[in-house]
């Protein structure tokens, strides 16, 4: 009920609407891409490059490029974004063919989306808490995250639904319209809406650096949950790149089985997720950490189980509990000043991706010689993480640092006190 309260809201609806259709286009078009090459070279070395390509651009910038993230914090900038990755989706399949010259340029152009990619995700999540009231922070970052959710799960059927009925270039044309369309519709979110606060240049028409490193030492709690939230793509590959050579080792081996659990893992996180807008966590580094290690526990409990319902219901456990984590971390996040907003969630997307990579170099040789062995490992050093910080949590011995409220960083930022956060921002420890 609040998630449908909020879309009454018209910029709330607009913003959903093409969150919708980028995240939609997205998933199409690296399900697109990623069958292309595999179809057209038979290479699993070069399809694996193009997922590495499509998250190389989310380190390099978080960790140096700041500064060029920091100058799309706008809904008018995020149009621009979208309406490139529209005519870079259309003209991949034209640059496509089966040699070398046709394979580095669809590598280049996955690089190129990439990096848009990497541009828009931590700027609109940024904006996304500014849409509403402080104390709907949590319910606005649910409602996101589960169009997020959702645009993943839709996004790979449509992709396969529609290579069955159309051409590699009419599917790239369909992503196009869907950017397209996103793109209209944040243009039209910034006339409607005047700038965010982390758009407007700071006096001498430059912005306010915004060191994360200040930001983690004050608040230490943060750099800790966004750690171990890099962490949680471990159990992601394990249940992802494992999950057939487990069935095939010891369960049923046909397809039906495989995709049968995949979905269950993807409706716990449908469920999960409005649980976890409807939160209001004092102790918020307590739940991630309570909520992750749930994930790390089940994905690890996947080794020893003898069944497919067994299996089916740890992965359904899984896929409830993450949400639960990752809601209220972003949650937290988006009650910080904007500039600082940006700041951490672009750090985040970045733990979040170095994670991935990680675990597509390492899960792949240990499915290899040990499925089981994959998950047990997975799941363990997550639950261990989580476990060495939440445990603290707790028994509220966490490390606090010197703030209080996150958002008394307005004050640091010189907004004015009608930019103040009002009674109903949640009292986090």
């Amino acid at each position: 009920m609040e998630y449908a309260r909020l879309l009454r809201q018209r910029p709330v609806l607009v913003l959903w609407l093409a969150r919708s259709l980028s995240m939609l286009a997205d998933r199409l078009y690296a399900t697109a891409v990623l069958w292309s090459v595999w179809a057209g070279t038979g290479s699993a070395s070069l399809t694996g490059l193009v997922a590495l390509l499509e998250s190389l651009p989310y380190v390099v910038l978080g960790v140096v490029g700041r500064r060029v993230v920091a100058r799309f914090s706008s809904y008018g900038a995020l149009g621009a974004v979208d309406a490139l990755r529209a005519g870079v989706a259309v003209a991949l399949p034209f640059a496509w063919s089966p040699d070398a010259r046709g394979t580095a340029v669809v590598l280049g152009g996955v690089f190129v989306l990439g990096v848009l990619g990497a541009l828009f995700d931590p700027n609109f999540e940024a904006l996304v808490p500014g849409l509403g009231r402080p104390g709907q922070v949590q319910s606005l970052t649910g409602l996101f995250d589960l169009t997020s959710r959702v645009a993943r799960i839709t996004g790979h059927a449509c992709a396969g639904a529609l290579l069955l009925v159309v051409t590699k270039s009419q599917l790239f044309t369909c992503v196009g319209a869907a950017f397209a369309v996103s793109a209209a519709a944040l243009a039209g979110l910034a006339r409607l809406l005047p700038p965010p606060p982390s758009a407007a240049p700071a006096e001498g028409g430059r912005r306010p650096a915004v060191s994360v490193t200040a930001l983690v030492r004050e608040r230490p709690d943060i750099g800790l949950a966004i750690g171990v939230h890099g962490a949680l793509p471990l159990c992601v590959a394990a249940t992802t790149i494992g999950l057939p050579a487990l069935l095939a080792d010891g369960h049923d081996t046909r397809a039906g089985a495989y995709g049968l659990i995949t979905a269950v893992s993807g409706i716990g996180a449908l469920i999960g997720n409005p649980v976890a807008g409807g939160l209001r966590p004092r102790a918020w580094l307590a739940v991630c950490c309570a909520a992750w290690a749930v994930d790390g526990l089940a994905t690890a409990s996947m080794a020893a189980a003898r069944s497919d319902l067994v299996l089916g219901s740890l992965c359904l456990l899984s896929g409830l509990a993450v949400p639960v984590g990752t809601v209220t971390m972003r949650a937290r996040l988006g009650t910080y000043p904007p500039a600082e907003r940006l700041r951490l969630m672009a750090v985040e997307h970045t733990a979040t991706r170095v994670g991935t990579v990680a675990a597509i170099l390492v899960l792949p040789p240990l499915v290899d010689a040990s499925p089981a062995g994959a998950f047990l490992t997975a799941g363990t050093v997550v639950a261990l993480l989580t476990g060495a910080v939440g445990g603290p949590a707790l028994v509220g011995s966490a490390p606090k640092g010197r703030g209080t409220v996150p958002m008394c960083g307005y004050r640091r930022m010189g907004a004015t006190s009608h930019d103040a956060p009002s009674d109903d921002v949640p009292d986090f420890p």
